[in-house]
């Protein structure tokens, strides 16, 4: 080789060589930045940040080390073992959110469509499976919880021997008027009916402070009924830092307290400009 191309070749390496150097150093940088404890396993719901497709949502989450993610079926699975991100809490089984357990007429569809999921659900490898009470439409609450109890308790012994948690999601009457589901109390006495391990009630933080508030005690107090935690900002379902109302370090510490090992997912629309900028900072909120 001549010297003038070796020269120019080495320099050409050195100076890509010190490029990486300096591109890594800015990435360990920026990764220590994000360094998260993980007394929480944390998650968050693809349907806040829609406009980010899920496979660069998903390659971000491998950035950030957030190894799961909400609100999925058999349709994103692949894509999300692709990128070794779990499936925190699935979905797919369910009719709507307003058709749900507590009307008869829905029974026979709901419980074809969950028998068929939850084998699904375990041979991915995943526990959690979403479900809902449907509205009320002029229904009693009494015979609505019995209707919920007696279509699910066909349900648990598949369930348990597939190891699936089914959950049941309880929301606000401002988001979502006349849905049954809408207050702890409901759902705990649900839990209490069916009887099993395998069903928990998805405790929404947001939905449940603008519904009942006191969350903190009534983590401390039932979250024996509660399988999994989704977050968000009061009011406005936004970020969930000092703009709003609900302050999350106490209420995240309240969770490990419990000695609860499952997840919590961040459900915040972002307001602010940067998305995955709120959403780091959701995550660190949280990381307690």
């Amino acid at each position: 080789m001549k010297r003038r191309t070796f020269i120019g070749t080495s320099a050409a390496a050195t100076v890509g060589v010190l490029a990486y150097q300096t591109t890594n150093a800015q990435e360990t940088k920026q990764d220590m930045g994000f360094k998260l404890k993980n007394n929480i396993n944390h998650s968050v719901c693809h349907w806040c940040f829609a406009d980010i497709p899920l496979e660069d949502f998903l390659i971000k989450l491998n950035e950030l080390n957030i190894k799961a993610i909400d609100l999925m079926g058999p349709k994103e699975w692949p894509l999300l073992k692709k990128y070794n991100i779990h499936s925190a809490m699935c979905n797919g089984a369910e009719i709507s959110l307003t058709e749900g357990f507590n009307d008869t007429k829905y029974h026979g569809t709901l419980i074809d469509n969950y028998t068929k999921m939850i084998p699904l659900v375990a041979a991915a490898g995943y526990t959690n499976l979403i479900c809902f009470s449907g509205n009320r439409r002029g229904m009693d609450d009494e015979t609505g919880l019995q209707n919920c109890a007696t279509a699910l308790k066909k349900l648990m012994p598949l369930a348990e021997k597939h190891g699936v948690v089914i959950q049941m999601e309880l929301f606000n009457q401002r988001n979502h008027p006349d849905y049954m589901g809408d207050t702890s109390a409901w759902g705990i006495e649900l839990c209490k009916q069916i009887g099993s391990e395998n069903f928990k009630l998805l405790f929404d933080i947001y939905h449940m402070q603008i519904q009942e508030g006191d969350i903190i005690q009534s983590i401390k107090d039932n979250h024996t009924y509660f399988g999994h935690y989704h977050t968000a900002g009061v009011p406005g379902r936004h970020e969930i830092n000092e703009t709003q109302e609900l302050y999350y370090p106490a209420i995240m510490k309240a969770i490990v307290d419990t000695g609860y090992k499952g997840y919590v997912a961040q459900e915040f629309i972002p307001a602010s400009e940067d998305k995955i900028e709120a959403l780091k900072q959701g995550f660190l909120i949280c990381d307690v």
